[in-house]
């Protein structure tokens, strides 16, 4: 018996050499540049490095407008929030006349395996707020926390509220402990001691584990996807961005990693108020500043249901949450990204200058 019919064997020829021409044109857009904007290093520490935007020579900052901090997850690389000047979070803020400032985490080596949440929350993060402020001569900055970098703002805030004015979070998990939250339930039987002698976790890693969450979208499915549409030259290069993105993940520091799978994914202490950082309780009642949570619907890795319970813990009058119909990656990237995501954040944060 024949493994394939005619047809089908058609198909297959057809499709391989479809992958053939398509390789060989991935292969010479494998030099696109990622992030479009122009930004210049304005202080650092250990692997640590924030950055201050210029700005756009058609939209100068403000005067009055408080400086936005953009607080990004210390497991991915920051510029998918400013990947290409049409898929571009920064530039957009940019272009409302938003004074911005970034972190980058940096790739910690052996020498940061000891570096924990405590640094990161208190002497990274909060050096940034801290460099910010003086350079900008006010009391208070508007903090953008992304993902995990969502959680370190919530953390920061809630322990120095005096500091930031308006919090906005991007796909940021609050009760790690919801139903449909696969990636917990993955390593809540992780041995985090056993993770913290190891050393460093390579980016690769975690990686593996992320794709794994949903193999089929994340792998195959998008190939599929590519091969089947008539790609352009510039959808090659967009497709090549986002594939950088993806498997360019740092190397994390094995204490830090070690305490925040233990401390939110396995005993979920954000929700249950039994965190504690620099010898303080993360009390989230204690946020009272006006907090725009955005999160997607059709997210993997924080499920919908695990950030729109924010609003149960926080202690703010002035909260509002968006569900928006996209995945995990897609409120990054996606055409809602370019457009809804944005504008939502600005015309948020200019109602309460």
């Amino acid at each position: 018996m024949r493994p394939f019919a005619p047809d089908a064997e058609a198909v297959f020829a057809e499709l391989t050499v479809r992958i053939a021409d398509t390789v060989a044109r991935l292969r010479e857009v494998q030099g696109v540049a990622v992030g479009c904007s122009a930004k210049r290093a304005v202080w650092s520490c250990g692997k640590t490095t924030l950055y201050q935007y210029l700005p756009l020579a058609q939209a100068p900052p403000r005067a009055g407008r408080r400086p936005v901090l953009v607080c990004f997850a210390l497991v991915n690389r920051p510029y998918v929030l400013d990947l290409q000047p049409d898929r571009s979070l920064v530039r957009r803020l940019l272009e409302a006349g938003l004074a911005v400032y970034l972190i980058d985490w940096g790739d910690p080596d052996d020498a940061d395996r000891c570096v924990d949440l405590d640094d990161y929350i208190e002497r990274h993060l909060g050096g940034s707020v801290r460099h910010i402020l003086g350079n900008h001569g006010g009391e208070a900055l508007d903090v953008l926390g992304v993902c995990q970098g969502g959680v370190l703002s919530l953390c920061y805030t809630a322990l120095h509220g005096k500091q930031v004015a308006n919090l906005v979070t991007l796909t940021t998990p609050v009760d790690f402990h919801t139903p449909d939250n696969l990636l917990s339930k993955w390593v809540r039987g992780l041995d985090t001691e056993l993770l913290m002698r190891s050393g460093n976790v390579p980016g690769e890693v975690l990686n593996g584990l992320f794709l794994s969450l949903s193999p089929f979208r994340l792998t195959q499915h998008k190939y599929v996807r590519l091969l089947s549409g008539n790609s352009d030259q510039r959808a090659l290069e967009d497709f090549v961005r986002m594939e950088r993105w993806i498997f360019d993940s740092p190397p994390q520091a094995a204490l830090a990693l070690a305490q925040f799978v233990r401390w939110f994914y396995q005993e979920n202490r954000l929700a249950r108020g039994t965190l504690r950082i620099g010898g303080r309780r993360v009390d989230l009642g204690e946020i009272r500043q006006p907090v725009l949570n955005l999160y997607a619907l059709e997210d993997h890795i924080v499920p919908p249901d695990a950030a729109a319970a924010m609003q149960r813990y926080i202690g703010s009058a002035d909260y509002t949450g968006c569900g928006i119909d996209t995945g995990h990656i897609g409120m990054y990237v996606s055409r809602k990204a370019a457009h809804e995501i944005p504008a939502r954040i600005i015309s948020w944060l200019q109602e309460r200058q």
